[in-house]
């Protein structure tokens, strides 16, 4: 019966599942490997199914692990707004934010959220970078409290709202042959080796739309999985790409250059969401309110 399960075993149980790992879930919770599986044998009596199987030695949740991850991480999350809740009714803002954003916020994230813990230094921050398609997928699992990504349509309904733009640009190597030309069309771009992000990038899906606007298509040399690694390409001499802005370092020694194309910067938005429904801790709609007054004060902190 599961009113026999205590909560000690619904949180072991929410950091392996969440973990995929015994042994990540006894260093976050500071319990030895044998008391994890102590606790886990109890939980599994307790359900009176399995919880896990091993596949090698990876560890996969059963259809009944599945159900208990997603009422115990529920039960986990109600408890955490509870407490923050309660620290609000202090006078205090503690508790812990959980972010996950695509890989190119990574650029500007930790400034905004290094300014947000000054004011509120009692927060505890975990910040998951990766790119859109998982972004969206921890979305649709309920992993995170906020979600910034550059294009929030997908598999999840989101609530999302645009807090900052972000331009994309066409780069090349500082010594490439259309660094002096000026109003470059885009199909003199489609010539070019072109070196692309992987499926599942925001990025890629925005340049797929500008060249498919024109009827055009890219002449993909490479793909690559993030974006120091085309810059890094990009002074290789491999190619050029569409990157953004952001991935622009501050002053500009070892980087791509911008060429002058036709139509760019193309400017999208930076979004900033939650999943429909959702209802927001006390911490995370106090950063959701920072960021949002923050731009509209300071909009020139977006370049």
């Amino acid at each position: 019966m599961m009113s026999h399960a205590t909560f000690r075993q619904l949180e072991v149980f929410e950091a392996i599942a969440r973990l995929g790992s015994f042994t990540r879930a006894s260093e976050e919770l500071h319990l030895t490997q044998p008391t994890v599986s102590m606790q886990m044998k109890k939980l599994t009596d307790a359900v009176g199914l399995p919880l896990f199987e091993q596949v090698g030695r990876r560890i996969h949740l059963t259809e009944a692990g599945k159900e208990l991850a997603i009422a115990a991480r529920e039960i986990m999350q109600s408890l955490e707004r509870c407490d923050m809740s309660i620290a609000e009714m202090r006078g205090l803002k503690k508790g812990k934010l959980r972010l996950a954003v695509v890989s190119t916020a990574k650029y500007f994230v930790p400034r905004i959220l290094g300014e947000f813990l000054r004011q509120h230094p009692g927060v505890e921050v975990s910040l998951k970078v990766t790119n859109r398609q998982r972004v969206l997928e921890r979305a649709a699992e309920n992993l995170d409290d906020l979600y910034i990504l550059s294009q929030p349509v997908g598999h999840i309904e989101l609530v999302a709202k645009s807090f900052m733009e972000n331009p994309l640009l066409v780069m090349a190597h500082p010594e490439h042959p259309l660094t002096h030309e000026r109003n470059i069309p885009l199909q003199r771009i489609a010539q070019e080796p072109f070196l692309m992000r992987e499926e599942g990038s925001g990025t890629r899906l925005s340049v797929e739309r500008i060249f498919g606007s024109q009827g055009l298509k890219p002449n993909i040399r490479m793909e690559l999985g993030s974006n120091e690694a085309i810059k890094q390409a990009i002074i290789g001499g491999l190619g050029i790409s569409i990157l953004s802005r952001h991935t622009l370092g501050m002053d500009g020694m070892g980087e791509p250059v911008v060429l002058d194309v036709e139509g760019f910067p193309v400017v999208n938005q930076w979004h900033i969401g939650h999943p429909h429904g959702k209802q927001l801790s006390v911490v995370a709609s106090a950063f959701l309110d920072y960021l949002l007054r923050r731009m509209m004060k300071s909009p020139e902190t977006s370049e």
